[in-house]
Parts: C-alpha cells; structure tokens; sequence
C-alpha cells in the first residue's frame, strides 16, 4: 500500500481473527516504529511485545478499555526511557510517534490496530508499571492492539479546511 493511502484510510481497528502474527511481521513493525522521528534523535522508546494469551488477558483487566486488548492476539506496550530522554515532553512525543509509525505500518501490511492510552493517567501507569515490572526510569506510553481484522471500516474523509490557517489565526498578514 502506497504511504499516503496508509495515511489517510488507516482506521482504528478493534475486533481481530485469533491468528498469530508471525515474529517477522513483529519485528517489521517494530522497526517501522523505530524509525519515527525522535527529538534530539534521542529514540527513547522500548517495545514489550505481548503474544501469551495469559497475559494478553491479564493485562486487559489492568485498562479501562481493555476489552479491546482480549481480543487481539499481540499487543505492543510502548514505552519511554527517562534515561535515554530526561525532557518527558520530548519523551511523549517520540514515543507518541513511534505508535503512530506502528499503526500505520499495520494498516499497510492489512493487520488493524488499535492505540490504547496509558499516559498521562497516573493509574494506568502505574498498573501497567507494576504488571509487567517495569524499571523505575521506564514509562509505559501507550499499548497498541493489533491482529487480522474481524471488522471492516470504511474510508471517512477526516480533512477539514476551515481547520488550516496561514501565516497566524486570522489570516490578516496577507
């Protein structure tokens, strides 16, 4: 699938077939996800792939939407390290970024996904932090659910010109 299209027809995806995603596939996305941009070029992110369905369904109970996770066969935790990146808002944003690369790189290779948010809510942070052990400096950003999708979403057209404003707000540098 060519880029733009990814871009601009990538929906969130929240029922998934039962098939295993292969470790080739796994690590196709994860490298799309680690070439995001990266503030500094810093890259503070690391991945936790989720694939043991013991788990997968444990951790569904540690998020409020977490249904969504019981579904899916994977899931990806990604995650901030305050010692690679010690400006957590540059931290949030690469991190935010590489979920995005991850996302789309999944609508590309026609597996759907879904981007569950874990920061900044103190008590999901913290279950997740607790859950899968995590160290100190490290900061679970957001989960990401993905499989083969069970549900098919239509294109919806998302572009919304009153919304682009040049050169300032009221345009009057004209």
């Amino acid at each position: 699938m060519e880029a733009f299209e990814s871009l601009i027809t990538r929906r969130s995806i929240r029922y998934y077939k039962k098939t295993k995603i292969e470790k080739e596939i796994i690590f196709k996305l994860i490298k799309a996800a680690m070439h995001a941009p990266s503030a500094r070029n810093y890259q503070p992110w690391h991945f936790i792939v989720i694939d043991d369905d013991k788990i997968i369904q444990e951790a569904s109970r540690l998020h409020p939407y977490g249904d969504i996770l019981s579904r899916a066969p994977l899931a990806i935790l990604v995650c901030g390290d305050t010692e690679k990146e010690n400006t957590i808002g540059y931290l949030i944003e690469d991190c935010s970024a590489a979920t995005e690369n991850l996302l789309i790189a999944a609508h590309s290779l026609k597996l759907g996904a879904c981007w569950l948010g874990i920061y900044p809510r103190e008590e999901r942070i913290e279950k997740i932090h607790k859950y899968f052990a995590l160290p100190e400096n490290i900061i679970p950003i957001s989960l990401v659910t993905i499989g083969f999708p069970a549900e098919e979403k239509k294109k919806i057209e998302k572009f919304k010109e009153s919304r682009i404003h040049f050169n300032g707000w009221n345009e009057s540098k004209k």
